[in-house]
């Protein structure tokens, strides 16, 4: 271990040293200059910025088949990748406990209709006796109570044998929609319980060739998005394809997760994520449910506009990269390019639009065609300071 902190002291050392060298050469007076002036010329192209996101590929409708009854799974008619149509019969239920229950309301039914026909008939006779004061008001009163009754009870096994009958329609589960099978969650002789919340049968999906990516955007990211916008993603499945996608929903329901990091003491902190929904055609049907996409979305495009290298914005002509005899004409203006001729450099005020950080639109204050000073090459200079500082054209890194 003291071997090694040694050399490390050394390298470092020799790195202090090389850098050292290099700004005497920018500074020697009457030494020749040790570098070259990149330049780019202001031309048209297209910028655009945008963010990154993953997310999961699934279809556009996407519907989950389920049960109300529980039962014995009898029949089912379909499987994976099966196609189907809207009514088609995809799964039948044991039916014989259901028929026995239409069957018992059924009887229920008919005895409650008879006895409340009667009894209607019944409290007909005995209200025309009353008014004509031949029943006593007792008498009267038990009929209309009899009638009551047997309404009630008649009305009450009209509900029961409809419920009976739904739960047997309720064994033939038919398709919902036209499409294709995704998943199977069943086989036939499992038995299934519809308690608190129905159980998936099998999952639907209504049209592969057009699918969705429901895209992870972070909170700091969200504000660029918005709908209309143009995606691009790629699927670890096909890691040379670029699938072409649009915008189609932002949602405003938030995830939250927790992220930590292990340091002398160990913090953690929240992650809030939106989710933006991406449609994009799968004619090939290349795309799969599932999938996990890496996602670019566009929040900003110019096209045909005037741009130039970002890093010559962030160029200036001053010491140790001019020489002594070079002349520099500034001027007024927060952001400035600079061309040169000779050896005078001159400025010029622009305003800058949007950046990919790489190019740069200008709005205004330039030409296209200008030729500009986009940067200094060192390279040249590197090299020399290398060798002023032991003979070592490169700078190599610290021994392991």
């Amino acid at each position: 271990m003291k071997k090694r902190g040694k050399k490390i002291i050394v390298w470092t050392a020799v790195i202090v040293a090389i850098a050292a060298a290099a700004v005497l050469l920018l500074r020697k007076p009457g030494g020749k200059q040790g570098f070259t002036y990149e330049t780019a010329t202001v031309s048209r192209g297209d910028i655009s910025t945008f963010i990154t996101a993953t997310g999961t590929v699934a279809p556009v409708t996407e519907v989950q088949v389920g049960t109300q009854v529980s039962g014995i799974i009898d029949r089912l008619f379909v499987d994976y990748n099966s196609v189907v149509k809207q009514g088609q019969i995809i799964a039948e239920m044991d039916k014989v406990t259901l028929e026995s229950e239409v069957a018992s309301a059924q009887a229920a039914y008919d005895g409650n209709k008879a006895e409340y026909k009667y009894q209607e008939k019944n409290f007909g006779r005995s209200r025309e006796l009353y008014a004509k004061k031949l029943i006593s008001d007792a008498e009267y009163e038990q009929a209309e109570y009899n009638y009551e009754m047997a309404k009630s009870a008649f009305h009450s096994s009209e509900a029961e044998l409809a419920r009976a009958k739904r739960n047997l329609s309720y064994a033939t589960i038919t398709s919902p929609i036209d499409g294709i099978v995704i998943d199977r969650s069943v086989e036939e002789g499992q038995t299934v319980a519809a308690g608190f919340e129905t159980p998936t049968l099998l999952t639907l999906a209504a049209d592969l060739t057009r699918m969705q990516v429901v895209a992870d955007v972070d909170e700091a990211d969200i504000g660029g998005v918005k709908e209309g916008q143009r995606a691009t993603f790629s699927v670890d499945a096909y890691p040379d394809d670029i699938f072409n996608g649009v915008v189609t929903q932002i949602r405003l329901g938030s995830t939250s997760s927790s992220s930590s990091s292990v340091s002398t003491s160990s913090t953690s902190e929240s992650v809030v994520t939106y989710e933006v929904v991406i449609t994009a055609d799968n004619p090939d049907l290349k795309l799969k449910p599932r999938l996990t996409a890496n996602i670019s979305i566009y929040t900003n495009e110019r096209e045909n506009v005037l741009c130039v290298p970002s890093k010559a914005l962030r160029f200036a002509p001053v010491a140790p990269l001019i020489g002594k005899n070079d002349i520099v004409n500034d001027c007024e203006g927060e952001y400035k390019l600079w061309t040169k001729s000779g050896n005078i450099f001159t400025a010029i005020p622009v305003q800058p639009g949007i950046t990919d950080g790489v190019s740069t639109e200008i709005i205004s204050g330039i030409d296209e065609g200008t030729e500009i000073v986009a940067g200094a090459d060192l390279t040249e200079l590197i090299k020399k300071a290398g060798k002023k500082s032991g003979g070592m054209g490169m700078m190599p890194g610290p021994p392991r």
